[in-house]
């Protein structure tokens, strides 16, 4: 089991930037991929960024420049700048492993301000 834990989440205005963190525990000896999804209100959930286990990166094209994913031993974290309102969404830290279970947080709610 890998328990998640989400912070960072609020509101700034357009243009801004917040920083959202995920802390694992638990089985985290068994890391394949951690990212970010995140769902707007009446839209279907989308992934916004990963890394791998090796240290490769995944992102939207949405946030390609804008948003970095990184990570410290069993914390990801989620650069975001130059926040627009389209980036409005609760935003969900995903733990994947290597046999394939996936787990995800609880949410965060990141709003922006036009």
């Amino acid at each position: 089991q890998v328990q998640l834990v989400e912070s960072g989440g609020g509101l700034v205005q357009a243009g801004g930037s917040l920083r959202l963190s995920c802390a694992a525990s638990g089985s985290v000896f068994s890391f394949n991929a951690m990212g970010w999804y995140r769902q707007a209100l009446g839209k279907q959930r989308e992934l916004v960024a990963r890394i791998t286990s090796a240290g490769i990166t995944n992102y939207a094209d949405s946030v390609k420049g804008r948003f970095t994913i990184s990570r410290a031993e069993n914390t990801v974290s989620l650069q975001m700048n130059s926040l627009k309102s389209e980036d409005t969404a609760v935003y969900y830290c995903t733990f994947v492993t290597r046999i394939g279970s996936s787990y995800t947080g609880h949410g965060t709610q990141v709003t922006v301000s036009s």
